[in-house]
C-alpha cells in the first residue's frame, strides 16, 4: 500500500506524539500507557516499518504492546500499581483540590470506578514459567 509523502510524515509525527503521551503515561496516573503505544504502533506500521519495529522491540515499551496484541491482558503487578495510583491521586484531588464542590467530588468518583472497571476488565496476564 503506498502512502504519499505528505501523509507519511503526519502518521510518524502523530507516532511520536502518541509515544511521547504513552511515555508520559507511566508517571502520571491519570494518563494511559498502553493505548499511546498501541496508537504509534498502528500509524507506524503504515507509515515507517523501521519505527515500528523499533517500538515492538524496544526492551521497555515492546513488552506493553506485545503483552496486549498477543493476550488481550494486563500482568497482575501492572494492575495492582495502575487501580492504586488511580485511587491515591483522584482520593487526593477529592479531599484535597475539590473539597468545597461536591458535585465535583462525585465525578471524580465516579471517574475512578469507571478507570479501575477499565483496568481491571482485562484478563490478567499469567506468568510465563
Amino acid at each position: 500500500m503506498y502512502i504519499c509523502y505528505e501523509m507519511r510524515i503526519f502518521l510518524i509525527a502523530i507516532g511520536a506524539i502518541t509515544l511521547v503521551l504513552g511515555i508520559l503515561g507511566i508517571f502520571l496516573p491519570m494518563l494511559p500507557t498502553t493505548p499511546f503505544l498501541l496508537i504509534s504502533a498502528a500509524v507506524w506500521v503504515k507509515a515507517s516499518p523501521k519505527l515500528y519495529n523499533w517500538l515492538i522491540h524496544h526492551r521497555v515499551f515492546g513488552e506493553y504492546i506485545r503483552n496486549f496484541c498477543e493476550y488481550r491482558a494486563i500482568p497482575l503487578r501492572v494492575k495492582i500499581i495502575s487501580v492504586s495510583l488511580v485511587w491515591l491521586t483522584i482520593g487526593y484531588c477529592i479531599f484535597a483540590v475539590v473539597d468545597e464542590w461536591w458535585w465535583a467530588q462525585v465525578l471524580m468518583f465516579l471517574l475512578a470506578v469507571g478507570i479501575s472497571w477499565h483496568i481491571l476488565s482485562f484478563a490478567t496476564l499469567k506468568r510465563k514459567s
